[in-house]
C-alpha cells in the first residue's frame, strides 16, 4: 500500500460478504435453470419459499448496488491522488467488468447482474462524477422514488442506489460507518417498522412497488444491523464469517455459478420443484465451500484471482499478486461485483 493508499474498510467487506451469501440463495433456481433470467419471487408454495420471499428475495442486491457506488467514489478519490485522468482509470474498470459479464452471461447464465452494473456505471456513474455531491445525492432520492413508484423492480433501482452509495461516500458518511452504534441502531429500528407493512402486503398481493419497497427497507435495516453488532463482542465471528467472503465477492459471485449448475446436475430433477430445505443445502454447501477458499487464499494473496485481473485492467499495470511483495498501485476498496 502506498504512502496516499486509504486503508481498507473492514465493515464494507463484512457487508458485502453478508449480501454475497443473500444473493446465493435468491439466485440457486434461477442460475439452476442454466438460461433462464433471475426469476422474481413473491412468496407462495410452502411455507419456507415464503420466508424466502419475505427475507430473501430482493433483499440483498441492494446491498450490492449500493457498495457498488460506494467502491466507486471510493477508487476515483484514490485515483485522483495517484493519477492526472482518474477517470480514464474507472473507464478501463468498467469496461472490464462488462467484458467479463459479458462473458459470463453468454457462457453460464442469462441472469448475469456485472454486464448490468458495468452499462449503469459508464452510462450514470461516471457522469455524475463530474456533478457535484448536493446534485447526485438529490438525484439518487428521484431515482429510487421513481423506481418503487413505477414498480420497475431490480434493474430500475440500480441506478439510484448506485448513486446513493457514491453520493454518502462523497459527504464522509462511508468513512464513519464503523464510529457509531446509535445511529445505525435508530437506523435499523425505523427502516424495520417501514418495511413490515410492506412486506404485509407483498405477502397478501404480490405488489411489485410493495415489494421493491419492502427489500429496500430491509436491506437498509440489515446493513444498519450489522454495523450495529460488529460494534458487539459478536462482531469477531462476523468478520471472520463474511469478510473473506466479502473481500473475494467477484470471485465468489462468478464461481457460485459453476457451482451451483454443477449441484443442479447432482441433484436433479426441475429446480422450479426443489424445496426451500434443497435451496438453503445447494446455496449453504457452495458458501461454505467458498468460504474455506477464500480464508486460505487470502492467507498467501493480497486479493482474490478475478480481483487481481481486475485491478490490472483497472491501473494498466501488474500489481502484486502475493503478500509481502510491493505494491505499485494504490489499494483501493474494491466495488461489488
Amino acid at each position: 500500500m502506498t504512502r496516499d493508499a486509504r486503508p481498507r474498510i473492514g465493515a464494507l467487506d463484512v457487508i458485502r460478504g453478508l449480501a454475497l451469501c443473500g444473493i446465493l440463495v435468491a439466485n440457486v433456481q434461477p442460475i439452476a435453470h442454466a438460461g433462464d433470467a433471475l426469476a422474481v419471487r413473491t412468496g407462495g408454495g410452502d411455507a419456507g419459499d415464503a420466508w424466502l420471499g419475505l427475507l430473501v428475495h430482493q433483499r440483498f442486491f441492494p446491498i450490492f448496488s449500493f457498495l457498488f457506488g460506494v467502491g466507486f467514489s471510493l477508487l476515483l478519490e484514490s485515483a485522483g491522488r495517484q493519477v492526472g485522468r482518474p477517470r480514464l482509470l474507472l473507464l478501463r474498470r468498467l469496461l472490464a467488468l462488462l467484458a467479463l459479464g459479458l462473458a459470463h452471461m453468454f457462457l453460464l447464465w442469462y441472469g448475469d447482474i456485472l454486464t448490468v452494473y458495468a452499462v449503469v456505471g459508464l452510462a450514470v456513474l461516471l457522469p455524475s462524477s463530474w456533478l457535484p455531491r448536493r446534485a447526485v445525492a438529490g438525484l439518487s432520492g428521484v431515482v429510487v422514488v421513481a423506481a418503487l413508484a413505477t414498480g420497475a423492480g431490480t434493474f430500475g433501482l440500480v441506478p439510484g442506489l448506485f448513486l446513493l452509495g457514491s453520493a454518502l461516500t462523497r459527504y464522509g458518511v462511508t468513512a464513519r460507518i464503523e464510529d457509531s452504534t446509535r445511529v445505525p441502531a435508530l437506523l435499523c429500528l425505523a427502516f424495520s417498522a417501514a418495511a413490515a407493512p410492506l412486506a404485509w402486503l407483498q405477502s397478501g398481493t404480490g405488489d411489485s412497488r410493495a415489494m421493491g419497497a419492502a427489500g429496500l427497507l430491509t436491506a437498509g435495516a440489515y446493513v444498519c444491523a450489522v454495523l450495529v453488532l460488529l460494534r458487539t463482542p459478536l462482531g469477531r465471528f462476523l468478520r471472520a464469517v463474511f469478510a473473506p467472503l466479502g473481500r473475494m465477492a467477484l470471485t465468489n459471485y462468478l464461481t457460485a455459478t459453476v457451482l451451483v449448475l454443477l449441484a443442479a446436475r447432482l441433484v436433479g430433477g426441475s429446480p422450479d420443484g426443489w424445496s426451500t430445505a434443497t435451496v438453503l443445502s445447494i446455496a449453504g454447501g457452495v458458501l461454505v465451500l467458498q468460504w474455506v477458499w477464500s480464508a486460505l487464499w487470502l492467507r498467501w494473496f493480497r486479493q482474490g484471482p478475478l480481483e487481481w485481473s481486475w485491478r490490472w485492467a483497472t491501473w494498466a499495470r501488474r500489481p502484486p499478486f502475493r503478500r509481502g511483495s510491493r505494491s505499485s498501485a494504490p489499494a483501493a476498496a474494491l466495488p461489488p461485483a
